[in-house]
């Protein structure tokens, strides 16, 4: 009995190894950025391509702010000009941009690109690309608590009503279905605080190559691992019609 789809439902990456790229090829970090960049890029394009619902990636973490002042200064450069640029042709494409993360920390100007994205993009559905920026899963788990205490508090909702569902509600992903896979790049077997709630049942890729060196062929050895793999739940494997070795 096959219990895994034909494609993930919902791809998360955590795009790591740009500065170690760079660093390999004596160049400046922010270079590694924006071949970073052009992999993201290409990921999407393959994902849209693959029928993939939904994909997450982890562009600036709450974390990030530590980097040295001149490097997260280049990094919003980037991401300020990609907003410019590359909006537009994922709108054609029929890509839908949100962005998660406690967004309001950043300049106006980049802020009101991101609002102007998913304005633009928000009916698009051949793939809804998530883009986490500035963002932290135990904020995310964080703020959630809080709009829950909130609603407590104003008699909007009641203690005997919260449960994991209602929880979720109020997660930065609400809208959509948790992570099938995770992919890390780069090397490190961590998932640094992103997702913490979603990637419950989440299945586990990781590699050694640095993200910009990340290609359509990566991503499908990655679902391929995905797709040989059981996912039980906590169910047996018997109950679920397989083999029985678990």
């Amino acid at each position: 009995m096959t219990l895994i789809p034909a494609v993930p439902e919902h791809i998360a990456i955590v795009m790591d190894g740009n500065g170690r790229w760079a660093k390999k090829r004596n160049r400046p970090r922010s270079m590694g950025h924006q071949a970073g960049l052009k992999a993201l890029r290409s990921t999407i394009e393959h994902c849209a391509r693959l029928g993939i619902g939904t994909l997450t990636v982890f562009a600036f973490s709450s974390e990030n702010w530590n980097r040295p002042a001149g490097e997260v200064s280049r990094l919003m450069e980037i991401f300020l000009r990609a907003l410019d640029k590359d909006v537009n042709e994922l709108h054609e494409n029929g890509i839908c941009l949100r962005f998660i993360g406690e967004v309001t920390a950043f300049k106006s100007a980049i802020h009101k690109k991101m609002l102007e994205a998913e304005a633009l993009t928000i009916h698009n559905r051949r793939l809804i690309v998530n883009i986490a920026i500035n963002y932290g899963g135990r904020w995310d788990i964080t703020q959630a608590a809080k709009q829950i205490a909130r609603a407590v508090t104003e008699g909007d909702l009641s203690l005997s009503e919260i449960d994991e569902s209602r929880f979720e509600q109020f997660l930065a992903l609400s809208n959509s279905p948790d992570p099938d896979l995770f992919i890390r790049t780069g090397g490190e077997m961590r998932i640094s605080n992103f997702l913490l709630w979603q990637s419950a049942y989440t299945e586990f890729y990781f590699t050694p190559v640095l993200w910009p060196d990340v290609n359509s062929d990566l991503i499908d050895q990655a679902i391929a691992a995905f797709q040989s793999r059981e996912r039980r739940y906590g169910k047996t494997s018997e109950q679920l019609g397989g083999n029985g070795n678990a």
